[in-house]
């Protein structure tokens, strides 16, 4: 059978502007881009200010939304040498000078020169046991690292390869799951009175991979659901802050989860027809989809001579696969993101996706995004969650395919099992999102605290955007007979 799995009424020509997402190719702003991106923060705040008052409307809300950035990269940014060393030496506490200048010398510790001022990205200790065996050796108490169990061979895998043989299907293995998702903001972020508006991620109907969807509760009772075609689908509700108390929004569904798998035969894989449905899949859109010649250069190694699309597509899968995972600056922080991922040295789930979806465009094969969260169960009780992203790509005759880049090939002899998560999807997650940095509904008035994904949610009142730092957010999916 061939994937016949729809995306509902994904329109690429609507408005693309999410709120603080906003793209100008103006000398003026992308210098100012480029000021950040090199840690001038003085020069950027001063070329901002001289070029505001002749700012057209765009330029002015990105010119703006770079000063918010600079704030945020601060954020992410906090400690000095001193500090990263003490840290490291909670695990390593005969950690010497040489080893700290070695890995920092390495890239492993990541690090920004802001205003001359030397200073280190907050998660830069706990990715360095993700990124330097040696330095995981020295740990005086080695943890291992909390991973979805899907991350790994796993039996889901080979039954969900099995189910869709069995069936002649590609999506199988349906599972109900009740979701409880919740959004919380801390007590007194919001003045007493003013009204806050959340908006919690809320799935969308995909035929064959999540179905019959069912809202069974929120809180407040009263609350907007974004129509299907919202790419980035949300329930948004407003409430009243109450002084000395959090402001809590939930909400609870019904949905079906299905798996997939399609074993993809390369030699009846022929070149896809860019029709004008998918055009906008082989497009560049900046500013995290951009051919560079450093993208087209890692591409063409990559690749080779290679011209069969299905072939093409392992072997970028592969070479993107090969970048080490590690946690992640907050995305709104980043210029472009399938740049950070190529030169970064590691890449989270949605910077390795980016990255792929950007070299499999460079190369005319359709690819688009997905997200959500993914989870895990152990007799019925939730046993891990975590955010997600993954995304899809189109090989004609077959149609679109899932492809989860950061899961990767799979250590496993045989090769379908190995290669499970090209052109397959485990039944452990939901996906709110078949775009990236798209409009809400109803839309935001400030700038997204998250301004490429969504899946934690996003809240605002009159005074402002509230940013991860002032709420937080959970998770609960359980399974239903």
């Amino acid at each position: 059978m061939t994937a016949t799995l729809a995306v509902a009424a994904i329109d690429q020509n609507q408005d693309p502007v999410a709120v603080g997402a906003e793209y100008s190719e103006s000398p003026v702003v992308q210098a100012v881009i480029a000021r950040i991106d090199h840690g001038d923060f003085s020069g950027a705040r001063v070329a901002i200010e001289t070029a505001m008052p002749k700012a057209t409307p765009l330029d002015a809300r990105v010119l703006a939304f770079q000063r918010e950035r600079m704030r945020r990269i601060g954020l992410d940014f906090e400690q000095d040498a001193a500090q990263v060393r003490e840290r490291l030496r909670r695990q390593i506490p005969d950690l010497t000078d040489a080893e700290f200048a070695r890995w920092d010398g390495q890239g492993l510790l990541e690090r920004m020169d802001i205003d001359g001022k030397r200073l280190y990205f907050n998660r830069a200790t706990s990715n360095l046991f993700r990124l330097s065996s040696e330095a995981r050796a020295r740990r005086a108490d080695p943890k291992p690292f909390v991973e979805s169990p899907l991350e790994s061979i796993n039996p889901h895998h080979r039954a969900v390869i099995e189910a869709t043989r069995v069936a002649h299907a590609d999506n199988v293995l349906p599972r109900r799951l009740r979701i409880t998702q919740t959004l919380t903001v801390h007590a007194d972020a919001v003045p007493a009175g003013e009204t806050v508006s959340a908006w919690i991620p809320y799935p969308r109907s995909i035929p064959g991979q999540q179905d019959d969807i069912r809202l069974l509760s929120s809180e407040p009772a009263t609350h907007v659901i974004a129509p299907v075609s919202a790419v980035q689908r949300t329930v948004h509700f407003e409430k009243p802050a109450v002084a000395g108390q959090p402001t809590t929004f939930s909400v609870t569904y019904d949905v079906t989860i299905s798996a997939r798998h399609l074993d993809v035969d390369a030699d009846k894989v022929v070149a896809t027809k860019v029709t004008p449905g998918l055009a906008p899949f082989v497009a560049q859109r900046p500013p995290h989809i951009v051919f560079t010649d450093d993208l087209k250069a890692f591409s063409k190694r990559a690749v080779g001579d290679e011209t069969n699309p299905w072939r093409i597509a392992q072997k970028l899968f592969a070479a993107v696969d090969q970048i080490p995972w590690a946690g992640a600056r907050e995305y709104s922080t980043i210029s472009n993101i399938s740049d950070y991922a190529l030169h970064a040295g590691h890449a989270d789930c949605g910077q390795q996706t980016l990255l792929l979806m950007t070299l499999l465009r460079l190369n005319g094969i359709p690819a688009r995004w997905q997200s959500g969260m993914m989870f895990a169960d152990n007799g019925g009780v939730q046993s891990y969650w975590n955010l997600h992203d993954w995304g899809q790509l189109y090989i004609a005759p077959y149609g679109w395919m899932p492809m989860d880049v950061t899961f990767g090939r799979l250590d496993a002899t045989d090769p379908a099992v190995a290669g499970f998560y090209l052109g397959g999807l485990d039944g452990y997650r939901v996906a709110f999102n078949d775009d990236f940095g798209r409009p809400l509904v109803p839309a935001k008035r400030f700038a997204r605290s998250e301004t490429v994904d969504l899946q934690r949610g996003e809240a605002e009142w009159a005074g402002g955007n509230l940013y991860f730092d002032q709420w937080d957010y959970d998770f609960v999916a359980t399974p239903q007979p």
